[in-house]
């Protein structure tokens, strides 16, 4: 049902915008009013917070189909839902959860504020600091980069260290508001997924009350692991649409449109052979992507799963996006065509949610914790 929902959202509200919001490297406020009308930011919430209950499966399918049009607006849902309406729901207490879930669910947009300038793949090196007051509250102080949504939303999960002597044990997660005095300091330019905005943010003395500490003071980076690794398998799904949409238009247009030597370029075997190719790895990719999921779904250590899907689900990406370009010809590089914006968006897949290279320590460790006697 989610697919064929957002199959024809895609075709209806996001297709028109893509080329400009990519050049405008801006989202345009209506998609996000639009993926809120449409039930697809709050997948999992139950119903009683104003969510559709759904499973996690369901949420990513939803950034799968998403990618297919714009990465971009998939990242934006993906963050969302696999990340922000996780914490809250998994970690909030009744308070926060009563407060906050229904705004997630219809109207206001969050983000996930973990990485800092020198905390970034080392998650947990973070300097924002939070001082506990005399009444129990707390004050923020410092700033994040590379926040997804950071420009629009106004729900912020934000992780701080509360007790800087205690290391990582010290890390504190918390939800803050917007108006409390969360201030976007840059927007970043980027390669690629343009239009989903990526802020620099500062805390300068921002109160927070001791009701919106998430979960157990002190336990932050528990939380962080934990949304990470399903984070991981939502930009699996991205990836994954991605590639299958750059797929879709370079074989359409090598079927139906591009004729060399007086035949389609598809009907010759090379281009054939490198089709068949990628069909496979992308269905390989999709495979990995919902084992994971369904792992996830029914209870199960999914890490090494889901590292698997993000790492190769990436890669397929890359691999084919510039097929794309390349199967397409003069055309597929020009601006006219969406597979360049493909193959610009493709890059982030292998960097954010933990580089390939952290998703490869990952799967070794856990190979080699399967392979050695304790």
């Amino acid at each position: 049902m989610f697919r064929s929902v957002v199959s024809r959202f895609n075709a209806d509200v996001v297709a028109p915008l893509t080329e400009k919001m990519d050049e405008e490297e801006h989202i345009d406020p209506s998609i996000i009013s639009a993926l809120f009308d449409t039930g697809l930011m709050a997948v999992e919430t139950p119903e009683e917070y104003g969510g559709a209950g759904a499973s996690f499966t369901a949420a990513v399918a939803i950034v799968e189909e998403l990618a297919k049009c714009d990465p971009s607006v998939s990242v934006l849902n993906d963050v969302h839902n696999t990340l922000v309406n996780t914490c809250v729901r998994k970690w909030g207490s009744d308070h926060i959860k009563d407060t906050y879930l229904p705004q997630l669910s219809t109207s206001k947009l969050g983000a996930f504020a973990l990485s800092e300038p020198g905390a970034g793949s080392d998650a947990f090196a973070l300097r924002t600091r939070a001082r506990k007051l005399s009444d129990g509250d707390f004050v923020i102080e410092g700033g994040k980069m590379w926040i997804t949504n950071g420009a629009e939303a106004e729900i912020f999960v934000v992780f701080a260290n509360a007790e800087p002597e205690k290391g990582y044990r010290g890390i504190t997660a918390f939800v803050v508001e917007k108006p409390w005095g969360v201030k976007v300091v840059k927007k970043e330019k980027k390669l690629g997924i343009r239009a989903s905005s990526t802020a620099v943010l500062a805390f300068d003395e921002v109160h927070v009350p001791k009701q919106n500490v998430l979960g157990i003071y002190g336990q932050g980076y528990k939380i962080a692991i934990e949304c990470l690794n399903e984070g991981r398998i939502g930009i699996a799904a991205q990836m994954t649409g991605l590639a299958q949409g750059a797929f879709d238009r370079a074989v359409s247009y090598v079927f139906n449109d591009r004729k060399q030597f007086g035949k389609y370029v598809g009907e010759f075997q090379g281009m054939q052979f490198q089709i068949a190719q990628i069909a496979c790895e992308i269905e390989a990719a999709r495979l990995l992507l919902y084992n994971a999921a369904r792992i996830k779904d029914g209870g199960g250590d999914f890490v090494k799963e889901a590292a698997m899907a993000k790492l190769v689900a990436s890669q397929v990406a890359e691999k084919t996006a510039s097929k794309a370009v390349e199967w397409m010809g003069g055309v597929g590089f020009t601006r006219d065509e969406s597979v360049e914006k493909f193959y610009r968006d493709a890059k982030i897949g292998a960097i954010y949610e933990g580089t390939s290279n952290i998703q490869l320590q990952t799967i070794a460790k856990l190979i080699q914790k399967m392979y050695t006697s304790s």
